[in-house]
């Protein structure tokens, strides 16, 4: 049966045969394992902090947590290949509550090292938790994919919720271990996550998956690709980069506690709020236009912050990076479906994936150095750099597009 005719028959049969159940199961996990990264992200500087052998490592768990991400797609990718995405998603999730468990561990007996294995097994969580993306688009006919894609992405806009509320509302319940019970609560949520996970139906590998399809190096050679990964790698790396330095920023610009709370709980909100349309416009307009609007975005987010050091500036600047981000990450993840065939997309996905996060944990390890060496506004000049980078591949590829499909 040829993938035209079989995508006619999915989407024709109800239920969860359309992939409907699926994709949603798939947003639900994506709300409650986002969780784990919020979790990291609000208690890892202040955990390593205290436990730290110097002042200097406190932020070392927040990048541990970044290379652990980056380290472990490839790895995700090939558990998916062989044994299929469930596979690698229960692998994932064992992560997620070994993650909860190891830090428990780590603030009960004061251990810095083993906090940082534990964020490490964060990171590696993390990595499997995005490629539910590409499941999602899996799950239905080729028509839906990039709807489905980015239904899974929405799902984040929980995680925003739950992973502050949860360490809001545990944080000081097993004293005097400030985390440790909250860290406990995240292996929970992660368990939980795996129970939902069980439903989900993705095709297994076929026989020519297996076989791995064509070499790597003809895939990456496609010009849609270099345009995929290049788009992808500037979308997240920029959000992190510049979210990163944010927070220190208003700290040192005397601004409160509380603003800058506030202003990543938006950032975080406008980040995965338009995966509810995002998937519309990719259908409507095509993925280079919206990555393009993202990559837009994203400059106009540095030129405000360019413009002043108010709060507002800084609101302002972390909404526009979280909208920047959805647009330019969800668009590029949608190129990156069109570079490969149905027997390639584990081995593809996961190498976009590498390349993503491997240039996002170098840019963890110097956004903050930047700003303390040479302030915000340097690092907010240094961000027009890659945008450029990832405007020219656009404009590369745009030239070359028509004509062309997946050999």
């Amino acid at each position: 049966m040829s993938q035209m005719n079989a995508d006619a028959v999915a989407g024709a049969m109800p239920g969860a045969r359309s992939g409907d159940a699926d994709v949603f199961r798939l947003a639900v996990s994506q709300a409650l394992a986002g969780a784990n990264s919020a979790v990291v992200y609000a208690t890892g500087a202040i955990v390593g902090n205290t436990l730290a052998p110097s002042p200097a490592l406190a932020t070392l768990p927040i990048s541990i947590f970044v290379v652990g991400m980056a380290a472990c797609t490839l790895p995700a990718g090939a558990v998916a290949r062989r044994h299929g995405r469930r596979a690698a998603f229960l692998t994932g999730t064992g992560c997620g509550v070994l993650t909860g468990l190891l830090a428990a561990l780590a603030v009960v007996l004061g251990s810095f090292w083993l906090f940082c294995a534990a964020t490490f097994f964060g990171g590696a969580y993390a990595a499997v938790v995005l490629s539910f993306r590409f499941a999602a688009a899996d799950c239905v006919p080729a028509a839906r994919r990039p709807r489905a894609l980015s239904a899974v992405m929405a799902g984040g806009v929980f995680a925003g919720v739950i992973g502050p509320q949860l360490v809001t509302y545990t944080m000081d319940l097993w004293q005097p271990y400030l985390f440790a019970a909250t860290y406990l609560a995240q292996a929970a949520v992660a368990a939980v996550s795996a129970l939902v996970l069980l439903g989900v139906r993705v095709p297994m590998p076929t026989a020519a998956e297996l076989a791995g399809g064509r070499p790597l190096g003809a895939v990456v050679r496609q010009p849609r690709f270099v345009t995929a990964v290049i788009c992808g790698v500037v979308s997240y790396t920029l959000m992190n980069f510049i979210m990163t330095a944010a927070p220190l920023a208003m700290r040192l610009c005397g601004l409160s506690q509380e603003s800058s709370n506030l202003g990543l709980q938006w950032h975080i909100i406008a980040m995965y709020g338009p995966g509810f349309f995002t998937g519309r416009l990719i259908t409507r307009f095509g993925a280079p236009r919206v990555v393009t609007a993202g990559l837009a975005l994203t400059a106009a987010s540095a030129a405000i912050g360019l413009t002043g050091v108010d709060v507002a500036h800084f609101w302002l600047t972390l909404v526009l990076l979280g909208l920047g981000w959805n647009f330019g990450f969800t668009g590029a993840s949608a190129l990156v479906l069109e570079c490969h065939r149905p027997e390639e997309r584990t081995r593809v996905q996961s190498l976009n994936d590498f390349l993503v996060f491997g240039t996002m944990a170098v840019g963890s390890f110097s956004s903050g150095g930047l700003l303390t060496a040479y302030g915000w506004n340097t690092v907010l000049w240094v961000s027009f750099v890659p945008l450029a980078v990832a405007a020219a591949a656009l404009a590369v590829a745009g030239s070359s597009r028509a004509g062309h499909t997946v050999g």
